[in-house]
């Protein structure tokens, strides 16, 4: 879909409740894609993006910060209005959770329910403690122009492949960033996202997620780069209704990894909040 400055690729299917589902890095729209067709059959709209600087999206001209978590939820506020979407439930994995709760925090007015996959509210993953800081090395690593395309790409892509290394779609997603630019475009949301200064940055107060959006967090057992704390703790920056799950036997791409597990927990949610 062509917004007013990048085109997107976008599944939309289904009629009813608008289901907005964004997913993170190195993913596009397919990670949804047992999620989709069972909450069309339940009575959802559901609007699937991939966002800029993955898969077939565009990668627009310019540095990081043409990559920045903020650009694509503001492309996301546009799609839904393109949509004619007055407000949708979200659904967010890995760079998704963080973008959506971006969104509903400039925007709670389009926001029927939030659900937040894997990642959970940044001040929580601050406060997460020193296990959580060691699985999230990589973030510096991903900091390094060049240093980082050079070591991720090395030998096909060998170290990518062993970070990658549960994600049962891993093959799929490693051949877009074959493409010249494509590395470095996915790795520009961190790069715009999380710098250093903004991870090691002194403690300031963050606030809460608005009392009228209810929010769920789904944490998997078998995730190497999220603790549960991080998960637990969002409950702190929740000012509405706050509900957690926890999946079992699944990594880091748990609705790849136990779908059905995933689905139940959408759409008992989505129920409860319309």
């Amino acid at each position: 879909m062509e917004l007013s400055d990048v085109t997107l690729d976008v599944e939309v299917s289904g009629e009813g409740p608008a289901v907005l589902l964004v997913h993170g890095f190195p993913d596009s729209r397919e990670l949804w894609r047992h999620q989709v067709p069972v909450l069309n059959a339940a009575g959802y709209r559901t609007i699937t993006p991939t966002l800029r600087g993955f898969g077939a999206s565009d990668r627009p001209e310019g540095g990081p910060e043409a990559y920045s978590p903020a650009a694509s939820a503001a492309n996301l506020v546009e799609l839904l209005g393109r949509l004619e979407i007055d407000r949708a439930h979200l659904v967010g994995h890995d760079w998704g959770s963080g973008i959506v709760q971006g969104l509903a925090q400039v925007r709670p007015e389009l926001v029927r329910s939030l659900s937040i996959l894997s990642v959970g509210h940044f001040g929580a993953i601050r406060d997460a403690g020193w296990e959580q800081r060691q699985r999230s090395w990589y973030m510096l690593l991903f900091q390094l122009p060049e240093l980082a395309e050079n070591w991720l790409s090395h030998d096909d892509f060998a170290h990518l492949r062993e970070m990658l290394g549960e994600h049962p779609d891993a093959e799929a997603v490693l051949e877009p960033l074959r493409a010249p630019g494509a590395l470095t475009a996915a790795l520009n949301i961190y790069r715009s996202g999380l710098p250093a200064e903004v991870q090691f940055a002194p403690v300031l107060p963050l606030p809460p997620l608005s009392e009228q959006i209810p929010v769920m967090g789904v944490w998997s057992t078998g995730d190497r780069f999220l603790t549960e704390a991080q998960m637990t703790g969002t409950e702190a920056f929740v000012a509405g209704s706050w509900r957690y799950e926890r999946v079992e036997d699944a990594g880091h791409w748990l609705q790849l990894d136990q779908p059905e597990k995933v689905n139940e927990l959408l759409l008992s949610f989505l129920k409860e909040n319309g």
